[in-house]
Formats: C-alpha cells, structure tokens, sequence
C-alpha cells in the first residue's frame, strides 16, 4: 500500500533560469548546498534542467519551481509549475 503512495509523489525543484532561447523550453540552473561527509565542509553542488515553459512566461534571471513529468523530448524531463519571482 506504501509503494502506491510513493509512486505518485513528483519532485519540486527551485532554480533560476539560465536560458530562455528555445521556443517552449527553459533551462533552469538548481542549486543544492550539501555537508560533506567526512570532512563537514559546506559543497554547492548544481545542475541545469531543461523544463516546459507551454506559454514561453519564464526570463532569464526568473525564480522558478519546475516539477518532475513523463519525458516530453530527448532533454526534457520537468514542466514550469510558477515564477516565484521576476528578474529585477
């Protein structure tokens, strides 16, 4: 019964958006600050993300939440959820 609890669960990412050139899709850079395991130094650690931008709203510079979907292409793998935030 557990298994179908897990199973529905997305992952939220928050990023920043890197790239806005392709019709329909951002690049999102995320960031995650981890502890090292041995020696407790403080690691950032990121990745960009291709997510789908359906209505081409997300700049560069915008702070996003994306969510994990089926595979749209080669690359996407995430969909724009909300801006939480405009570029200045």
């Amino acid at each position: 019964m557990s298994d179908s609890i897990e199973r529905g669960r997305r992952k939220i990412r928050e990023g920043i958006v890197a790239g806005d050139k392709m019709n329909k899709t951002v690049t999102v850079l995320v960031a995650e600050r981890t502890r090292h395991p041995l020696y407790g130094k403080i690691l950032t650690r990121s990745v960009k993300l291709h997510a789908h931008d359906e209505k081409n709203e997300a700049r560069m510079g915008d702070r996003v939440r994306i969510v994990e979907t089926r595979p749209l292409s080669k690359l996407k793998r995430w969909r724009l959820e909300e801006i939480m935030e405009r570029a200045k």
